[in-house]
This record gives structure tokens, C-alpha cells and sequence, in this order.
């Protein structure tokens, strides 16, 4: 969409590009400001390919998509994006050798980079226990959207049995400009204040709204044209 500045946009987990950045107009502000944005659906996720083999998922394969992605379109100057499982994504992509001018962590926190393997359980519990979660129970929201966004479960455990662990240390090449996003109620990945005090050079932005409905405020899109139109 539009053209100008690249900007590579990364959904968070169990949703996809039309979901987080397209339904509530964020990728709208964006090419208005005259940004070209790049949204691919995550592997296992929405119109991309779920295999089903282990083999299809190799340790920290959708950072290597990423990387994959800007170098097949032989990008070079531009921003990226994350919101929640795209925000890791996409620090692990920075952390493997990508370099955006600018880049947002969004929905995110310290503890849920440095912590995965402990929020990666909660997920893999709520597949395993698919079909018995009730309401009530701690995953019975998680399960609910996995439901509407019709998730492949075997592709989707397979998915997060991937994702790379990040060490604090690790978080010193993310040493561009960058924007920790997070909503005024969003704990699900730790503290967003304590992930930009980390990084060499962030700065923390609220908005409001939880977790998931922090993707439907407004002021999300707003936030993000601010700072990569500066």
C-alpha cells in the first residue's frame, strides 16, 4: 500500500495483516503520511502457507522470514514494525543483522523477550487443551480468538516452539532509534517502560486500551506516524 518510505509492519500472534493493521486504519495514517506499507502474513498465519512438518519451523524461523522478506525486495532504507509476536519477530530479526532506520516494539515488554519460554507455555497449554477450555479459565480468551481466526493448532504449536528466547544482552544491537508502543493496561509480555529503559535508544509512548484492544484505538496509528514521520 502507497509509496514512499518503506515501512514492514509485523502482526502479532495468532492474528494477521488485516487484522492489526489494515480493520482499524493504522496502515491507512500511514500511507497518508506517505509511507509504502508492507504488511506479510507471519508463517501459520493468516493468508501464509501452515505446514504442518517440523522441519518447516527451524529455531527462530520468522526472524528469518523477515530477513528473507527485505532482501527478496531489496529494501535498504526503511522502518519496521511490530505489534506483540511481530514486536519479538522483529527484535530478533534486528538481533540477527537486519538494520531499519527506525523501529517500534508495540505490545511489548521486557520480560516477554527475555521471558518467552514462559509465555510461550501458557500458549502451547491452550492448544493442547483446545477443546476443553471453558469460560473462566486464564487461556479462554486466547482459545476464543485462535477460533476466530481459524488457527492451525499443529502449525501454530509447532510455530511457538520456535521462537528464540532473547537474552538482555542481546538487546544492545537494537541500537536505531525506537519507540516502545504499549496501551495503558498491557501487561501480557512485562513492562514496556522497562524494555525502553533497556534499549541503547528508546523511548516509551501510551496509549490506552489492554493488550488486545490496544489495537483498535486510533491512537496507535496516530502514534506511529508521529514518530516515523520525524
Amino acid at each position: 500500500m502507497g509509496a514512499g518510505r518503506p515501512v514492514l509492519m509485523l502482526h502479532g500472534l495468532f492474528s494477521n495483516a488485516q487484522m492489526n493493521w489494515i480493520k482499524f486504519g493504522h496502515a491507512q495514517k500511514l500511507v497518508d503520511a506517505g509511507c509504502e506499507v508492507i504488511m506479510p502474513d507471519l508463517r501459520a498465519h493468516g493468508d501464509s502457507a501452515a505446514p504442518q512438518e517440523p522441519e518447516s519451523y527451524p529455531d527462530d524461523v520468522l526472524a528469518k522470514d523477515v530477513i528473507a522478506v527485505v532482501e527478496a525486495l531489496g529494501l535498504t532504507d526503511f522502518d519496521l514494525v511490530g505489534f506483540s509476536l511481530g514486536a519479538r519477530t522483529a527484535a530478533r530479526a534486528v538481533i540477527g543483522g537486519l538494520r531499519p532506520r527506525k523501529l517500534v516494539l508495540s505490545g511489548m515488554g521486557l520480560e516477554g523477550l527475555s521471558g518467552w519460554n514462559n509465555r510461550a507455555a501458557f500458549f502451547i497449554d491452550a492448544i493442547d487443551r483446545f477443546d476443553d477450555i471453558k469460560r473462566g479459565d486464564p487461556a479462554f480468551m486466547t482459545v476464543a480468538f485462535m477460533k476466530t481466526m481459524k488457527v492451525d493448532l499443529v502449525a501454530g504449536r509447532l510455530l511457538l516452539q520456535s521462537v528464540a528466547d532473547t537474552r538482555p544482552d542481546e538487546l544492545a544491537a537494537l541500537t536505531m532509534p525506537t519507540m516502545v508502543l504499549c496501551g495503558d493496561q498491557d501487561n501480557d509480555n512485562g513492562s514496556a517502560t522497562r524494555l525502553a529503559e533497556t534499549l541503547p535508544d528508546a523511548h516509551y509512548v501510551e496509549i490506552p486500551g489492554t493488550h488486545m484492544g490496544s489495537v483498535t484505538e486510533g491512537a496507535l496509528g496516530d502514534a506511529l506516524v508521529e514518530f516515523l514521520g520525524a
